[in-house]
């Protein structure tokens, strides 16, 4: 299977870079993958599709302001993991900056370049903890084309965020509001979104591509809610790739535990946990159409694509939704 069969092409204009006002008025486009139909409706219309025994899982993670530009303003720190307060695993502009013994000074700190890993991402020593409040700056989305702002500090994060350490939000669910949660049965796990989740695909074939890592976490609670619920609807990719990572390394059950998922679903992936999915519209050639592919088909998701592009339907992060049953 090549990467180029997940490809499409996408008016400019329809990629969202500002969010609605209102976060429940997206569209939302209903797929079913039993009749192959494709209908509109709203996000707001969400609650209708619900089943008795269904439960929504949702992640929790929070956005946290990852990138950091040097006093100076000629350099770029971005913030991967933090290995201690005071000494970050980072990905760095201009590189030639920022090479072994090179220091950088963000506000009252001074960061020492450690090391240069392989990859290219360097680790970074402080002389005292970088002042987040002061400096941070959240890592939108580059398709957005713009840096964020105020607005982007309560709007890129979800209703429902709560355990810090997301580079990237977990878009599908910020359509939600404190009303239409309510509504519906629900329970949260936790992956923090890297930076990898936006990258294309560079191998021709996709077997051979080298799926980001990272962290997550499915507590007790959630555990017993999902295995008492006749119908998983996971929240997002994220939330998807979290369960599934779990119900694979437990048998087909999904039970407490955390660590980190490198998991790559594309289609062929046999699906163990997750009966249906509420996402956004995503890159192409991206992992994450990969795997709404495994779940509903590539032809029935590319034809969906199309119908969305036809209808003028908002694109990414800040766009509209789909909701695969």
């Amino acid at each position: 299977m090549l990467t180029s069969d997940f490809d499409y092409h996408l008016p400019p204009e329809l990629i969202a870079s500002e969010p609605l006002p209102d976060r429940a008025a997206s569209r939302m486009l209903v797929v079913d993958r039993q009749s192959g139909t494709i209908t509109h409706r709203m996000f707001t219309d969400l609650p209708e599709f619900v089943r008795e025994g269904d439960l929504f899982v949702m992640n929790n993670t929070r956005v946290v302001p990852a990138r950091y530009f040097s006093n100076e303003g000629s350099r770029e720190v971005l913030r991967l993991e933090p290995l201690t307060a005071t000494r970050w695993r980072c990905m760095v502009k201009p590189g030639k900056k920022f090479r072994i013994g090179h220091t950088v000074e963000i506000g009252e700190a001074t960061g020492t370049v450690e090391q240069i890993l392989e990859n290219g991402e360097r680790v970074i020593q402080w002389d005292r903890e970088v002042d987040e409040a002061a400096h941070g700056h959240l890592a939108l989305p580059h398709y957005m084309g713009r840096d964020d702002q105020p607005a982007d500090r309560e709007r890129y994060q979800t209703v429902f965020a709560q355990a810090a350490g997301a580079i990237a939000a977990p878009t599908a669910g910020l359509h939600f509001t404190p009303e239409i949660l309510a509504q519906l049965p629900h329970a949260f796990v936790t992956l923090h979104v890297g930076v990898g989740t936006f990258q294309p695909v560079k191998a021709e074939k996709i077997a051979e591509h080298v799926m980001h890592s990272e962290q997550y976490e499915v507590t007790e609670e959630t555990a017993v809610a999902i295995g008492q619920a006749k119908r998983v609807v996971a929240v997002g990719t994220t939330a998807m790739r979290t369960l599934e990572t779990v119900a694979r390394d437990n048998a087909g059950r999904v039970v407490a535990q955390s660590g980190s998922t490198d998991i790559f679903i594309y289609p062929g992936y046999e699906f163990r946990a997750v009966g249906a999915m509420l996402t956004n519209f995503h890159l192409p050639k991206s992992t994450l159409i990969m795997l709404v592919s495994a779940f509903a088909g590539k032809e029935l998701i590319l034809r969906a694509y199309e119908e969305a592009i036809r209808e003028r339907y908002r694109f990414f992060s800040y766009g509209d939704c789909m909701l695969i049953l």
